[in-house]
């Protein structure tokens, strides 16, 4: 790589890791024949965050792009859906919700070992910790308020006219979440974790008789969302694996469990416990007011069953990781932190659900 090369690198790349090199030389190839414009040398990096599926910056004479895909090694049914990701990615270029923009997939596993798709690069600013460090109160009330503006334009997007109706199975929606992630942690669980079982009790007798249905995206989170280099804006939502057609108030949920974590976990940091009004950061009750009248909705109901089931189902993947880090196929050099961190997350979640 050259010296030019070197000093443009961008940030969170590294050096592809040891097991998930795959032959460079083959991709550039297919690249050639499939992404209109593209044309070698290629130079490609690591990101080097992101547990599911293995995330790479591809540099070329054609520009920059991502490419993600499947992780190696044995992987559980219906996860790692990067074909989803594709369609969803597609569906939205029609309209205003920020994300990036997907050039092509392939499902042919020969050309660097698993399935993948190329998506334009987007530039900006990704902030990592929630309590954004370094940054006035005025421009982290705009950050949070920018995040509550771009979940609500993934949840009011037309899902139905834009080819998405058969994405996901809105009825009965919650309740089969609850089952699946019961199933998936039960399935690679070795020890008993008494909160994950009383909590997962807990969720499926309570189940609210009220659904809604929208883009749900699964993982809608500070860390997800690249912002404007200058502007308080979300420019890009990454990471739509988990999407689905859904209970939007799941995403809602999720996107909350900041203020019911504790700070300076390094995996699942919170602001429990923190002044954050004196930074800037709105209130859960003034968030959710936000979120209310950008989608038309008069409150939001059942609130502590939808938090409660977002640490749950947390805890649940955030155990998977912890497992395939035990296996070795894991994608993040911290993906063993998760074993001491889901617990505490399933304790956040039974505490909650037992103490109303």
């Amino acid at each position: 790589m050259s010296t030019t090369d070197q000093v443009t690198e961008r940030p969170g790349t590294r050096p592809t890791a040891e097991r998930h090199r795959f032959d460079e030389a083959r991709l550039a190839a297919w690249l050639e024949r499939n992404l209109p414009g593209f044309a070698g040398p290629l130079a490609v990096r690591q990101f080097a965050s992101g547990q599911s599926n293995p995330t790479f910056h591809l540099r070329s004479a054609a520009g920059e792009h991502v490419l993600r895909k499947k992780p190696p090694g044995v992987l559980v049914e219906s996860a790692h859906a990067i074909d989803r990701e594709y369609r969803v990615l597609s569906a939205l270029a029609s309209g205003d919700v920020p994300a990036p923009r997907p050039r092509v997939y392939c499902d042919d596993a020969e050309v660097i070992g698993t399935p993948f798709y190329v998506m334009d690069y987007q530039p900006g600013r990704i902030f990592t910790d929630p309590l954004l460090p370094g940054m006035t109160s005025t421009e982290r009330a705009g950050i949070y308020d920018a995040m509550n503006d771009a979940l609500a334009r993934v949840h009011n997007f037309d899902w139905e006219g834009n080819g998405l109706g058969d994405f996901g199975k809105p009825a009965q929606y919650v309740a089969r979440q609850i089952a699946r992630w019961r199933k998936q942690y039960l399935a690679a669980s070795t020890k008993s974790v008494p909160a994950m079982d009383q909590l997962g009790d807990w969720l499926v007798g309570n189940v609210p008789a009220r659904e809604s249905a929208a883009i749900a995206h699964g993982d809608f989170r500070i860390g997800n969302l690249i912002f404007d280099k200058c502007e308080a804006r979300v420019v890009a939502i990454l990471d739509w694996e988990l999407s689905t057609i859904g209970e939007p108030l799941c995403d809602l949920s999720f996107n909350c469990m900041t203020y019911h974590l504790p700070a300076g976990d390094p995996v699942a940091a919170g602001f429990a416990g923190v002044d954050i009004a004196a930074l800037g950061i709105p209130s859960e009750a003034d968030y959710l007011a936000a979120y209310a009248r950008r989608t038309g909705r008069a409150e939001v109901p059942d609130w502590r069953f939808y938090m409660a089931f977002s640490l749950y189902r947390t805890a649940a993947i955030q155990h998977g990781v912890y497992r395939r880090a035990l296996a070795g196929n894991a994608s993040s050099e911290t993906a063993l932190l998760f074993g001491d961190c889901y617990r505490k997350v399933a304790e956040s979640g039974w505490a909650l659900a037992s103490g109303g």
